[in-house]
C-alpha cells in the first residue's frame, strides 16, 4: 500500500487567481464600507449632533442586522450555487449604501445601516465558503493573506480617497464611491465568475432550518463559533472612535487622518501576504499567538498617548495593525478547517453572524464606556477601553487553541483516510474533508 504524502503549497490555477481578485475587491468594498464610518466619525458626530453612545448605535446596528441575516441564510446557504448567493447579497448591499449616501438625517442612516449590514454581513461568509471548496488547506493560507489585503486597501486606498472626497462634497460622497466601484465589480462578477456548486450533490437534508440546527448543535462547530466571535469584538470596539480619539485627544487634525491610514494601511498591505505565506508553512496557533502579544501591548500604548507628533501616531498605529492582522490571517485560515463541505455555508454564515452581533454588543459597550462632555472635547475612559479590549485578546487566544487542536487532529484523520483508500497523496482527499 502506498503512503499518502503531503505536497507542498500547491501554485494557483488561471482562474483561481481571477477568483481571488474578485473576492478581494468585494471585500474591499464591503470592508471599507464599514471602515469609512470610524475616519467619518468626528465629521458625522458634529454634522448630525450625534453623541459617542449614539454613534455607537450607528456602528452596531450594521453588526446586529448582519448578524440576523446570517442566521436566517445559515440554514439555505449550503442549498444554492454560492455565486448566486454572492450575487443577490452583493446587489442588496449597493443598495444599502445608496440609501447610506442619500441619508439626511440620524435616523435614516441608521435605517441604511440596517439594510446594508442584511446583505453585507453575508458576503464575507459566502466569500469564506468559496473559497474552502475551491482552494486546498495548503493553498488558503495565501488567499487569506490576499483577502485580509482588503482591509489594508481600503486604508491605502479607500479611506484617503473618501476622506478627501468627504472634506470636498461632505460626508455622503465616501458612500457614492463605493457604490460606484461595486456596481462595476458587480457585472465582472457576473460574466466571469463560475458557478460553485458541488456542494449540492453532498446536501441529505431537505429542510433548511433542520440542516442549520444540526450545524448549530455540532460540538465540534461550536469551538470555532466562539473563537471567531471573540475574534472580531477587540476590532469592534476600538475601531469607531478612532478618528475622534486621533482628533480630540492627541490633536491630529482632520486634514492629517488620510496620512495616518494611508501609512497604516500601506504597512499592512506589506504584512499581510508574508503573514499568509508564514501561515502556509508554520504553525497557525503559534503565529497567532505572537500576533495576539504584539496587538496587547500596541493596543495599551495606543489607547494612553497623550499628544504626541504625527509620525509617532503613524509608527505606532503601524504596529499595532501588524500584530492585529498577525492575528486575523491565522486565525480565520484555521476555522475554515472545521466544517465539512456538506456544512461549509453554514458554518460560515453562522461564524459570521456571530462574529458581527459579537462585535455590535462591543460597539455598544465601547459607546458606553467612552464618554465626551461637548464637542471637540476630548474623549474620557479611552484607556480603559484598551484594557478591555487586551482581555478580550487574551480570552481569545485559548479559543483559537482548541481550534487548533481540532483541525490538527482532523489532517490526522484524513492521512488515515487516504491510507486506508490508497490514495497518492492527500490532496486527494482534502477539498472533500479540509
Amino acid at each position: 500500500m502506498k503512503q499518502p504524502q503531503s505536497t507542498a503549497a500547491t501554485p494557483f490555477t488561471a482562474y483561481q487567481k481571477l477568483l481571488i481578485g474578485i473576492l478581494a475587491l468585494l471585500q474591499f468594498t464591503v470592508i471599507l464600507d464599514f471602515m469609512v464610518l470610524s475616519p467619518l466619525s468626528d465629521i458625522l458626530m458634529k454634522s448630525l449632533n450625534v453623541t459617542p453612545a449614539q454613534f455607537g448605535w450607528v456602528v452596531s446596528v450594521y453588526a446586529f442586522s448582519a448578524g440576523g441575516s446570517g442566521l436566517l441564510a445559515a440554514g439555505f446557504a449550503d442549498k444554492f450555487d454560492r455565486k448566486k448567493l454572492l450575487v443577490f447579497f452583493y446587489a442588496g448591499f449597493i443598495l444599502g449604501t445608496f440609501g447610506c449616501a442619500m441619508a439626511t438625517s440620524y435616523h435614516l442612516l441608521l435605517a441604511a445601516r440596517v439594510v446594508t449590514g442584511l446583505f453585507g454581513g453575508v458576503i464575507g461568509a459566502i466569500s469564506m465558503a468559496v473559497v474552502t471548496d475551491i482552494f486546498e488547506l495548503n493553498q488558503r493560507g495565501r488567499v487569506m493573506g490576499v483577502l485580509q489585503m482588503g482591509f489594508a486597501g481600503s486604508q491605502v486606498l479607500g479611506i484617503p480617497i473618501g476622506l478627501y472626497f468627504a472634506n470636498l462634497w461632505g460626508w455622503h460622497a465616501p458612500f457614492l464611491m463605493i457604490v460606484g466601484l461595486a456596481v462595476l465589480l458587480m457585472l465582472v462578477m457576473v460574466l466571469k465568475m463560475q458557478p460553485v456548486n458541488k456542494h449540492l450533490a453532498l446536501q441529505s437534508e431537505k429542510n433548511a432550518f433542520l440542516h442549520l440546527g444540526h450545524t448549530v448543535s455540532n460540538s465540534r462547530y461550536q469551538t470555532g463559533f466562539l473563537a471567531t466571535a471573540f475574534l472580531s469584538v477587540g476590532g469592534f470596539m476600538l475601531m469607531p472612535f478612532g478618528s475622534a480619539y486621533l482628533i480630540n485627544n492627541i490633536h491630529i487634525s482632520q486634514h492629517s487622518l488620510p496620512m495616518v491610514f494611508l501609512c497604516t494601511g500601506i504597512s499592512s498591505i506589506v504584512i499581510m501576504p508574508f503573514i499568509g505565506k508564514l501561515s502556509d508553512k508554520l504553525n497557525k496557533f503559534h503565529l497567532f499567538t505572537g500576533g495576539s502579544i504584539l496587538a496587547i501591548i500596541m493596543i495599551l500604548i495606543y489607547t494612553n498617548l497623550p499628544p504626541v507628533p504625527l509620525w509617532l501616531v503613524v509608527v505606532v498605529n503601524m504596529i499595532m495593525f501588524m500584530g492585529i492582522m498577525s492575528r486575523m490571517i491565522p486565525a480565520t485560515t484555521l476555522n475554515t478547517g472545521i466544517p465539512e463541505m456538506a456544512d461549509r455555508g453554514a458554518y460560515m454564515s453562522i461564524s459570521s453572524s456571530l462574529q458581527q452581533v459579537a462585535g455590535g454588543i462591543g460597539a455598544v459597550i465601547a459607546g458606553l464606556i467612552v464618554s465626551q462632555s461637548g464637542k471637540g472635547a476630548p474623549l474620557q475612559h479611552y484607556g480603559t477601553l484598551g484594557i478591555v479590549v487586551a482581555a478580550v485578546i487574551t480570552a481569545c487566544i485559548f479559543f483559537v487553541y482548541r481550534v487548533s487542536v481540532m483541525v490538527q487532529n482532523k489532517q490526522r484523520e484524513v492521512v488515515n483516510v487516504a491510507a486506508a483508500e490508497n490514495y497518492d497523496s492527500i490532496d486527494e482527499v482534502l477539498p472533500e474533508h479540509l
